[in-house]
């Protein structure tokens, strides 16, 4: 997948800008803040957007020409951050309606193939129950079915772990690990710990532009020397809160004699923005 120069605007201001970067096989994590540009991108990928300038190849086709573009969709696995589930649809019948959608017409292997991606999410049993009578965490994973029915070569998950509890989350995980095995999945997420847990890579945007691009741990490496625990919130910190153990965790400048303490990957997110905030580039926040 390759993303070149892609700029999208919305009445004239960008959503995009100038976005580049390319993806491969495995799962990559893409975060930023609320109004960032991370649901443009995924459906300017997903061919629901087509940009106002720039490039974009995506399985090898070209989504501005439409028989390309018809080819990408046959690949393609989109979960939106509103995927609108039919209320009166029992979950079979909403990914057997997608499945329709993705061209596989031959009714017994389609059956097979819904089944198949119900019992994935682990909804095999609740397969004939009517989506309004679900849990919101069973909907976004009738959602998330829908998505991988077809086996996709290509799978965009927008905000997908929204409504799931912990349990739910550890399957999610399971689940995406193993999808990320030969194919190409892109993770939007607010979910820093589901980046550390499951990406080889991570792109922030912020204000339509990339910040970051690269590994997980080099996300936290920004913030290496830069969170320190003591007794009470330092003054001069980008964020600080009190722990579990009594203790506050700040993020920032550290004070002389601070006792610095292993960083995370929510730690440097959080402290590249705010260096991205006061005019600091993400190459800069990087150095």
């Amino acid at each position: 997948m390759t993303v070149h120069e892609v700029t999208v605007r919305y009445r004239g201001v960008p959503a995009l800008d100038s976005v580049s970067f390319t993806l491969g096989s495995g799962v990559t994590g893409l975060l930023g803040p609320n109004g960032a540009g991370k649901t443009t991108l995924l459906r300017t990928l997903a061919t629901a957007l087509a940009p106002d300038a720039g490039r974009i190849e995506v399985l090898g086709r070209d989504p501005a020409d439409p028989a390309q573009r018809t080819g990408i969709r046959r690949r393609l696995g989109f979960l939106p951050q509103d995927p609108g589930l039919h209320p009166h649809f029992t979950a079979f019948e909403f990914v057997d309606y997608v499945a329709i959608l993705k061209e596989i017409t031959d009714r017994r292997r389609r059956h097979d193939e819904v089944r198949r991606v119900l019992e994935a999410v682990g909804l095999g049993a609740e397969r004939g129950k009517r989506v309004k009578a679900l849990s919101g965490g069973m909907r976004q994973r009738v959602a998330l079915a829908a998505a991988l029915a077809g086996d996709p070569a290509f799978l965009v998950l927008d905000e997908p772990t929204v409504g799931l509890d912990p349990e739910q989350r550890m399957r999610f995980r399971e689940l995406v690990a193993g999808l990320g095995e030969g194919r190409t999945v892109l993770l939007s997420t607010h979910q820093t710990e589901d980046v550390a847990a499951l990406c080889h890579r991570v792109v922030v945007l912020d204000h339509g532009a990339v910040t970051f691009d690269g590994e997980p741990h080099a996300l936290a490496g920004i913030a290496r020397g830069r969170v320190w625990h003591s007794a009470e919130r330092s003054p001069g910190a980008v964020a600080g809160w009190r722990t579990g153990l009594g203790v506050h965790r700040n993020i920032g400048t550290a004070p002389p004699g601070a006792e610095c303490v292993e960083p995370t990957v929510e730690d440097g997110y959080l402290l590249l923005l705010d260096l991205a905030g006061r005019g600091r580039t993400g190459t800069e926040a990087r150095a």
